[in-house]
């Protein structure tokens, strides 16, 4: 299988002709997946309220990053970040996360997720590139259509329109399957034959490169042919704590089918890299008082359902907040986090970096030794 060599420059303007990827991947074992990669997602809120520790962006920003360090201290796998535009919440991941990649050294940093019906996909190459050299190669980036946003079709704002017969879905694949593109490395542009700077024979490429961030791409999918589609281009896959209610059944049934039509497909693909599935989910150990006033009042929560669009139903996911040993419990019944082999944990920000240091150590020490994630 080759790679789509047409100039990146025709993907966007509206040529959408699916670049199709084999790759050196191995495939994945059929077994349910034990040991788990753990890390937390980071919405970024801020508000100038006084019950908030993150009044600003640069108290996110600052914060973001101590936690991070935090976090690898305490041995948590990842730090995630969601990405909006146009609200009080983090929006531009690639400099906080060269910062966090310049703090640390072991902690995987990635998003969950980069709208990319928002992206210039050569210019994200850039960036990316250049945080995963900071990172030493650390880089998990998740990326998506997006959803719905705080403004109207935001994405023309940033000067991004769907060619035509295209829609804004549409817009995002042909932007997603550019950025993939360029990712390999090829070459793609014709050297200037008169250049500042001395260049390197062939069509250039973009710079800097990171060797190996192609496999380190993740698509959110909302749905099951996403799902397919992000399996076939040889992404790995997120999954939120919302999914379009495809078949009315919990959630977390939703999404254990998903990962297996992902994996299916990406068997079919003939990829041979075992391909990664993360799901992400609000879980707190009461362990103390303060997280009784906090989340006590979660206990019995349940999955709720409600329109994402005019058009689409969606369900979204329960909190999980109970005392260790029942949380345990609990969590043994979740069937898309036992399919999964990443977790993640979406966290109170705006609660300071302390406390949620502390939710994360509850969950390493109580709660994922006793369910073999650790």
């Amino acid at each position: 299988m080759g790679v789509d060599r047409r100039p990146v420059g025709q993907y966007l303007a509206g040529g959408f002709g699916g670049a199709t990827w084999g790759g050196n991947q191995t495939r994945p074992p059929d077994a349910a997946y034990g040991v788990k990669k753990i890390g937390f997602l980071s919405f970024g809120h801020w508000s100038p309220s006084a019950h908030s520790q993150a009044r600003s962006a640069a108290d996110v920003l600052r914060q973001s990053i101590d936690l991070a360090v935090a976090a690898e201290e305490l041995g948590v796998d990842g730090a995630y970040f969601r990405v909006h535009h146009f609200a009080r919440q983090a929006a531009s991941p690639f400099p906080l996360l060269a910062a966090i990649g310049a703090r640390t050294s072991k902690i995987e940093i990635g998003t969950g997720v980069i709208d990319m019906r928002y992206e210039n996909p050569l210019y994200m190459a850039e960036d990316a590139g250049a945080a995963d050299l900071i990172s030493a190669g650390r880089l998990q980036l998740g990326i998506s259509r997006g959803s719905p946003e705080q403004v109207v079709e935001g994405w023309r704002l940033f000067g991004y329109n769907p060619a035509p017969g295209e829609t804004d879905a549409d817009m995002a694949r042909r932007h997603t399957e550019a950025f993939l593109t360029v990712l390999g490395g090829e070459g793609f542009a014709t050297p200037n034959p008169r250049p500042m700077f001395p260049n390197p024979p062939g069509l250039l490429r973009i710079e800097p490169h990171s060797e190996g961030l192609r496999d380190r791409i993740w698509w959110g999918s909302a749905s099951n042919a996403t799902a397919v589609w992000a399996a076939e281009l040889g992404m790995n896959l997120q999954s939120s704590t919302l999914k379009n209610d495809e078949t009315g059944e919990p959630l977390h049934v939703q999404q254990r089918k998903q990962i297996e039509a992902y994996r299916e497909a990406y068997r079919k693909a003939g990829h041979t890299r075992e391909p990664q599935v993360s799901v992400s989910r609000s879980i707190f150990a009461l362990t103390d008082d303060l997280d009784r006033a906090y989340f006590g009042r979660d206990r019995g929560s349940r999955d709720q359902v409600g329109m994402l669009d005019d058009t689409t139903r969606a369900v979204f996911g329960r909190s999980y907040a109970a005392e260790p040993d029942e949380l345990v419990k609990l969590l043994r019944e979740d069937e898309a986090i036992q399919a999964a082999d990443t977790l993640l944990l979406t966290i109170p920000n705006q609660l300071g970096v302390d406390y949620n240091a502390h939710v994360l150590d509850s969950i390493l020490t109580h709660v994922a030794p006793e369910l073999g994630w650790r």
